[in-house]
């Protein structure tokens, strides 16, 4: 079985997953489908995770649901997805990309790859970024200093009111980048906002109703604009980060790595000079 990522999470965890049936085995209940359509007029394509909570009520914390043609089983609740989880992950490791993820990342990296290219990278990912503070005590230093420079910007405002999503979306992003570039960022380094844009507007998109539809019936609507929007912002994402890891690479310490990045890269060094050894 291969998870499918939630859209959005709330108050209710709810977990999506593939769901293949083999023989006459007896699914989970659920609302009853339409042909190709599923129970997709069902969905509250805006916010997917009322839809799965009212019928988590109805059918149970298992329970069967069309999206589009695609038959999946949805896990609601902590202990049922701990059960799944915890206590059968071996079944339950691999996730599946939907259509537009697939298209963008072609199986590749930490959260997106399979099989043994998953557990490769998970274990060099993990076992870095506990390096980094991921877990330990040496992440609340970061927290600490970033959340000075968040109060500085907040302190500006002398109490007027204001929209509090961009600084505090500038702060957690800065909080990643220590780990995985090695330093922060000032909020008004055009690079850093850009970045930050980029990769909020390509988040927004993806949980947006028409790529929602798209990823259902891909054959179909492969022409919405907000696909094309999305895989622009993707590439602008790709770029900029192209040119940070030039940057980090140009000033590489094997000895002295300074974040997530520093790592992969003197992991790939060590790889190359072994295969010319050998």
């Amino acid at each position: 079985m291969r998870l499918l990522p939630p859209d959005e999470v709330g108050g209710f965890f709810s977990l999506v997953f593939s769901f293949s049936s083999q023989g006459d085995r007896k699914e989970p209940p659920g609302p009853k489908p339409l042909p190709l359509l599923g129970n997709l007029l069902q969905l509250d394509l805006k916010r997917p995770y009322n839809t799965l909570l009212k019928l988590s009520k109805k059918y149970g914390s298992v329970f069967t649901f069309y999206m589009g043609p695609q038959k999946v089983v949805v896990l609601s609740g902590y202990k049922t997805v701990k059960e799944a989880l915890v206590n059968h992950a071996d079944e339950f490791e691999d996730r599946d990309q939907s259509q537009l993820q697939h298209e963008f990342n072609q199986g590749h990296g930490i959260i997106w790859s399979n099989g043994d290219s998953w557990k490769e990278m998970r274990r060099f990912a993990l076992m870095n970024l506990k390096d980094f503070g991921m877990g330990k005590r040496a992440i609340e230093e970061k927290i600490i200093e970033e959340s000075q420079h968040l109060i500085g910007v907040l302190k500006n405002f002398k109490g007027e009111a204001f929209d509090t999503t961009q600084p505090i979306r500038f702060a957690v992003s800065n909080i990643i980048c220590s780990m995985v570039y090695g330093s922060r960022f000032q909020y008004d380094d055009p690079d850093f906002t850009s970045l930050v844009h980029n990769m909020s507007s390509r988040n927004e998109l993806f949980g947006s109703p028409s790529i929602t539809v798209y990823n259902m019936f891909p054959w179909f609507f492969k022409w919405i604009p907000n696909r094309k929007l999305f895989f622009r912002f993707g590439a602008a994402i790709k770029i900029q980060n192209l040119q940070l890891f030039s940057r980090l690479k140009e000033t590489l310490n094997p000895q002295m790595c300074r974040g997530f990045v520093d790592a992969f890269l003197v992991q790939k060094q060590n790889l190359e000079v072994r295969k010319q050894i050998y």
